[in-house]
């Protein structure tokens, strides 16, 4: 059965002749902007495995960039929306209340770590919309125009979000972007300045945002400054503890409001139900959170979280959208939490984060491309650099290793500033001999790519 085999390439080359001639048809009618490096054409995918037109098996430890933390082809969810689809697949909730997206926003009402007594919530279609749309509420309440991002983010692709986010690879001729974004240092400390005590790095990248003030636009002038909890396109960086409490500290003081974006670490990626569950512990909760990927099992969706009064503040008719909260896909969501709070997928994210970056940490020793190791829960980055001392970046070194594992029946992705970051985002539902194969794998890419 497909959801618990092992790699398997059958083909005496990639893509296979089926695989091909599909990929083929794709260049002639898909836009090239559109990148895909892998030659891999789907048939099925069950659990952590991919099977390719051509009899192929890939292990995936992409699952849809964070969007398949309970694995493809769940038959729970599928059997959830076939049960809605024998209702109705769309009932537009400006127009007509269907009870799942009721029963849906009660639900994440009741978990979601953001601050307030009592908690209300609306849904989108995509991350870009969930962060777009709390950018607009923040604004509603507070009356400001400006907002603060950080460099390394990434926050989606429409106009807004395209200018919130760091990376303007993902921006090329797209401008002019819009006014009142501003971009503070985040904390990455692999790569703080050389020679600054540890000590001294969170006053630093507090100073960074008081610069923001300072330089771009008043305090009184911020509605929110938005964070990822942990930086995926970045580089898989955690937002550190002690610099998110001086964060939220600073926003109280201030009147701005905190939004944590979740769109790819919540739903038990990083070892909690959502990785601001870690800032709460801390008491640092956020005022919103922006979630979305593994919210449906793969049907878009996305949902923005806040208290009361807050998501009480734009005014009638500016929120919502054609198919905002549709029917299958908030049944597919409640199906989808049922199944990682039955099956305890929050713990389970936080053994196999620690299987991965313990053997992580034990290649780092071995091999000296790789230069840091760093994660929450089953979220987990590895850095390649060219010189532990210089810290390089290994930027082709890491594509190739990217392109041999995928010859091996492993899928992994890049990130990071400098694409010299593999990300580890394996569906929760992976097994262990499934994890160990494909550890096996990716070792065994690392040291055939390696410079002699």
């Amino acid at each position: 059965m497909l959801r618990t085999d092992l790699p398997e390439i059958i083909t005496k080359t990639l893509p296979g002749p089926k695989a091909k001639a599909i990929i083929e048809r794709r260049a002639a009618a898909v836009p090239t902007a559109i990148r895909c490096m892998y030659p891999v054409v789907i048939e099925k995918g069950e659990g952590a495995m991919i099977q390719d037109v051509d009899g192929n098996k890939f292990l995936d430890w992409i699952g849809g960039v964070g969007v398949l933390n309970i694995g493809f082809t769940r038959p729970e969810v599928v059997e959830a929306v076939k049960q809605q689809a024998d209702h109705y697949f769309h009932g537009m909730f400006n127009v007509v209340t269907h009870e799942g997206y009721v029963t849906l926003a009660e639900k994440l009402g009741s978990i979601a770590p953001v601050k307030g007594s009592h908690k209300k919530v609306f849904f989108a279609n995509s991350g870009a919309e969930a962060d777009e749309n709390a950018v607009k509420i923040a604004k509603a309440y507070t009356k400001r125009p400006n907002i603060i991002v950080f460099s390394g983010a990434f926050h989606g692709r429409t106009l807004l979000t395209m200018s919130m986010t760091s990376k303007k690879a993902y921006a090329v001729g797209m401008g002019p972007f819009p006014e009142g974004v501003y971009r503070a240092q985040f904390p990455y400390y692999y790569r703080n300045p050389e020679g600054m005590p540890q000590e001294k790095a969170v006053g630093y990248y507090m100073d960074s945002i008081k610069a923001v003030f300072e330089q771009c636009a008043p305090a009184n002038t911020i509605a929110a400054i938005v964070v990822e909890p942990l930086q995926g396109e970045g580089g898989f960086i955690p937002a550190p503890i002690e610099w998110i409490t001086a964060v939220r500290k600073l926003c109280d003081e201030q009147g701005i409001l905190l939004i944590a974006d979740e769109v790819q670490s919540g739903f038990c990626r990083t070892g909690k139900m959502f990785a601001s569950q870690y800032w709460k512990e801390a008491g640092a909760e956020p005022d919103i959170i922006a979630t979305a990927k593994s919210i449906a099992a793969g049907v878009p969706l996305s949902a923005i979280i806040a208290r009361d009064e807050i998501m009480e503040a734009p005014a009638p008719g500016t929120i919502g959208g054609t198919y905002c909260g549709n029917p299958l896909a908030c049944a597919a969501s409640l199906k989808t939490i049922e199944i990682m709070e039955k099956e305890h997928l929050a713990e389970r994210s936080a053994t196999i984060g620690e299987k991965v970056t313990t053997r992580y940490k034990e290649w780092m020793k071995k091999y000296p491309v790789i230069g840091d190791v760093r994660g929450l829960g089953a979220m987990v980055g590895i850095e390649f650099v060219k010189d532990k001392a210089t810290k390089e970046p290994a930027t082709q070194f890491t594509t190739e290793v990217i392109l041999e594992a995928a010859r091996n029946g492993l899928l992994i992705e890049g990130a990071g500033t400098y694409n010299n970051v593999i990300r580890f985002l394996a569906p929760l539902v992976i097994t262990d001999e499934q994890l160990e194969a494909g550890l096996k794998i990716f070792e065994a890419a690392i040291v055939k790519c390696m410079p002699i």
